[in-house]
């Protein structure tokens, strides 16, 4: 920061695909004030901010650098990673939190919008039902299909499991990409999905040898009723021990679901967080090379940060 002038920041708790309050994937939204703008914070700035709520991602909700945008959105880890990429927790509890606090212009049952994420900019959805906010939709990137792990046993030892609890039978331990490239990995069963205790450093190297970013581990027992999927999110890379819900992995995991013949094109549903308390359900759409996410949120906290 370039003056010692007080910046206050408006900011929100936001718990994305929550099945209810205090569940999902708590996320904190920043508002982009005009002392933002002004003061131009820069990206350490930003980080340590991030750090200081130590949630998964703090976005910052800012005015657009481009016409085409309605709005510009920055994410940032604890770590001080910017993350990017449309359809995670990060974006869609952004854009909830804009719909519910009166930041657009809503008419009709479906509203489409733009935002700026790092040099892109991508559309979204915000639908309604009977006048009410009922979700946000995002169309990530065409799946694509990456690398494959070989060497299955130090996969599994990198996880905490053994070789016979992963399951490549039914579909490849391979990276998959709608946006992020992340590796899915089937296991038996979600007492094993609940089993995984992870090596941060032997599974970076797994990553890292066929360019994954995050490791998805799921099977197909889900608790919920309306999930095809149980599975949990672990990603090294970028200093998240386990995140509850993740918008960028389920959307790829869909996709891999149908590609194998494990689940039929159209809404599929994904169940992640259970383990850690915080239960989600992300549902996802696959109709060919399109993949859609959308979320409800509730914002179950605001208030004022002090810089």
């Amino acid at each position: 920061m370039t003056s010692s002038r007080r910046v206050t920041l408006p900011f929100h708790i936001v718990d994305v695909f929550a099945v209810e309050p205090l569940a999902g994937n708590s996320l904190a939204v920043v508002e982009g004030t005009e002392d933002l703008a002004d003061q131009e914070l820069d990206d350490l700035t930003l980080g340590r901010i991030a750090r200081e709520f130590n949630q998964s991602e703090t976005t910052f909700v800012l005015p657009p650098t481009r016409p085409d945008a309605d709005w510009r959105l920055r994410s940032f880890t604890p770590a001080g990673v910017e993350v990017f990429g449309a359809g995670g927790h990060n974006t869609l509890g952004a854009w909830w939190w804009l719909a519910e606090a009166g930041k657009l212009a809503l008419a009709g049952d479906a509203a489409l919008f733009h935002q700026q994420i790092g040099d892109r900019v991508l559309p979204v959805t915000i639908a309604r039902a009977g006048g009410r906010l009922a979700s946000v939709v995002m169309e990530q990137d065409a799946p694509v299909a990456g690398r494959r792990v070989e060497d299955l046993a130090r996969l599994a030892a990198a996880l905490g499991l053994g070789a016979a609890d992963l399951a490549p039978d039914r579909a490849p331990c391979q990276v998959v990409s709608t946006g992020a490239a992340h590796l899915m990995v089937p296991i038996r069963d979600r007492d094993a999905v609940d089993r995984i205790r992870p090596d941060a450093r032997a599974l970076l190297a797994v990553l890292g040898g066929v360019g994954g970013e995050g490791c998805y581990a799921f099977s197909l027992d889900p608790r919920q009723a309306d999930a095809v999927a149980y599975a949990r999110f672990f990603n090294p890379t970028v200093g998240i021990s386990e995140d509850p819900a993740t918008g960028t992995a389920a959307g790829p995991l869909a996709a891999h679901l149908v590609a194998h013949g494990l689940a039929r094109p159209g809404p599929i549903g994904v169940e992640q967080g259970t383990a850690m308390g915080r239960t989600s359900v992300i549902q996802v759409d696959v109709q060919g090379k399109s993949v859609k996410i959308s979320a409800r949120a509730i914002v179950v906290a605001s208030g004022q940060l002090f810089l």
